[in-house]
């Protein structure tokens, strides 16, 4: 008797969980679809703002504030108001996040697919990267990571006060 009351629990627990399931009760987040176009207006926008940073990165390289490993700019480089990535790489104290991940993309279509990414700055040795055996970017066989939290905060004040969105902070009392 008792086994038969187990087997019917089980028997009921399986059909709530295919009834719940196929309902769509409790459907799975889903990213957002890539695949639908962005109005006019907003890729008129985009392309301004690509227009300006261009500008802004011609700016910063005359000051000499800036120095990308991509071809394309680096928006989180010109709007913390600069970022010497040759240099940052060079000395293994990391990149930016958005120099972290075109790189990774270069390098992995070029070392595990073979495909020549020209994105890339014309400094930047492909024969320099490579992976470690647990798939992690590396530049002359060390890891190349995202910068330190305390940095990326410095950045962030940093870009907080070019554009302008400093507050001014309150003194304890």
């Amino acid at each position: 008797m008792r086994s038969l009351m187990r087997f019917g629990l089980a028997g009921s627990l399986v059909a709530l969980g295919y009834v719940l399931g196929s309902s769509q009760i409790f459907q799975a987040a889903s990213a957002q679809n890539n695949d639908a176009a962005i109005s006019e207006e907003s890729s008129k926008r985009v392309i301004e703002a690509n227009e300006a940073l261009k500008k802004a990165v011609s700016q910063l390289t005359l000051d000499s504030r800036y120095n990308s490993a991509t071809k394309a700019v680096n928006s989180y480089a010109v709007l913390a108001g600069g970022i010497d990535v040759k240099e940052d790489l060079e000395s293994g104290q990391g990149v930016d996040p958005e120099t972290w991940a075109a790189l990774n993309v270069a390098i992995s279509e070029l070392k595990k697919n073979r495909v020549k990414d020209d994105s890339l700055a014309d400094w930047v040795d492909t024969n320099l990267f490579g992976f470690d055996s647990n798939g992690h970017l590396t530049y002359r066989s060390k890891i190349v990571r995202i910068y330190s939290i305390s940095k990326l905060k410095k950045l962030n004040a940093q870009r907080s006060l070019v554009l302008g969105e400093t507050r001014e902070q309150k003194s304890p009392r």
